[in-house]
């Protein structure tokens, strides 16, 4: 009886390990699963953040287009050309002010597209189940040796 002890603690250890390294198979393929639906909704952020993007450039082009259009259109009607001196100084200064403003979109939607990514350095924790199994493997060894 005394010889079969060693033989079955060298059985179940086996079996622990194996247990062990199908869980570690296990959730390294479900945190793989986990890894590419969370890049599948970031690239879908970063297309409706695009899109926002884009969207909010043009209304602004359009607002521009708007006023600077406007006011051509008051200026020409009080006598004052509108392609010249100040009037062009303020179509200039419009212009810049929807660059600038423009500008300030462009940092926010950088600012949200990387607030959004994952990093690359998250764990999947795969080592953890070697370690596991071979602090098991090492109590079968300990066990044998007593």
């Amino acid at each position: 009886m005394a010889q079969l002890a060693p033989v079955v603690t060298l059985a179940a250890t086996g079996a622990s390990i194996y247990s062990q390294m199908e869980t570690a198979k296990r959730q390294k393929k479900n945190a793989q699963i986990q890894q590419d639906n969370a890049q599948v909704q970031q690239q879908a952020q970063e297309q409706i953040l695009a899109a926002q993007a884009a969207q909010n450039a043009v209304e602004r082009q359009r607002a521009l287009d708007r006023s600077i259009a406007a006011s051509r259109a008051r200026l020409a009607a009080g006598g004052v050309k509108p392609n010249e001196g100040s009037a062009a100084a303020m179509a200039a200064g419009l212009r810049g002010a929807a660059r600038d403003a423009q500008g300030a979109d462009d940092t926010v939607y950088a600012a949200r597209l990387s607030a959004n990514r994952k990093s690359l350095l998250d764990q999947d924790s795969s080592l953890n189940n070697w370690v596991h199994a071979g602090q098991g493997l090492g109590r079968a060894v300990k066990s044998l040796l007593d």
